[in-house]
C-alpha cells in the first residue's frame, strides 16, 4: 500500500558513502525533528533521471534549503558506491544521496515498480515529497514515465 500525505515515513535504512564507505542511514536518523525533501528515481546515470531530475534539485539545492529544509535527499535503488559516483559527477554536494539497494524503504513506502522489460529489476517509481519530523506533508509521484510532478520546482511550490 502506498504512504499517504499525513502518514509517518516508513522505517527502513539505507545506505549513503561515508570516509570509510557505505554506512546505514536509518529514516529515523534522516527525518527526525527535522524538514526534509526527499526525491526517488528508478535509476542512477538514467537518462531522464540525469539530465533533469537529480540536477533541477542540485540547481535549486540553496533556494529550497533557504525555506527551512534541512536535507535533500536523492533515493534510488542502487548501491552506495553507484549513488556516490553519480553525486559526484552532477556536482550534487548538497544532497544526501542514499543508497537503497535492496529496495527496502522504496517497499516500505510502496512506491516500487517493476523496470525488468528493461532489465533493471524492482525499483523505485519517480516521486518527490516534503515531510516534517518524519511526517509526509506533500507527496507527488508521477504517473507512469513521465517526469512532470516530481521536480524541484514543484516541491519548492509546496514550501
Amino acid at each position: 500500500m502506498t504512504v499517504q500525505v499525513g502518514d509517518k515515513v516508513p522505517a527502513a535504512t539505507m545506505k549513503v558513502m561515508g570516509e570509510k564507505g557505505p554506512q546505514d542511514l536509518t529514516t529515523e536518523e534522516l527525518f527526525a525533528g527535522k524538514k526534509v525533501v526527499l526525491f526517488a528515481l528508478p535509476g542512477a546515470f538514467t537518462p531522464t533521471c540525469s539530465a533533469a531530475h537529480l540536477p533541477g534539485f542540485v540547481v535549486h539545492a540553496d533556494t529550497i534549503k533557504a525555506k527551512g529544509v534541512d536535507a535533500i535527499v536523492c533515493v534510488s535503488v542502487n548501491d552506495a558506491f553507484v549513488m556516490s559516483a553519480w553525486g559526484a559527477d552532477k556536482n550534487a554536494e548538497e544532497i544526501i544521496m542514499a543508497a537503497d539497494g535492496n529496495g527496502e524503504f522504496t517497499k516500505a513506502m510502496g512506491l516500487e515498480m517493476d523496470g525488468s522489460a528493461f532489465g533493471l529489476g524492482t525499483r523505485s517509481q519517480r516521486y518527490s515529497m516534503l515531510a516534517e519530523d518524519g511526517v509526509i506533508k506533500a507527496l507527488n509521484v508521477e504517473s507512469g514515465p513521465t517526469f512532470e510532478v516530481s521536480s524541484a520546482e514543484k516541491i519548492l511550490e509546496a514550501l
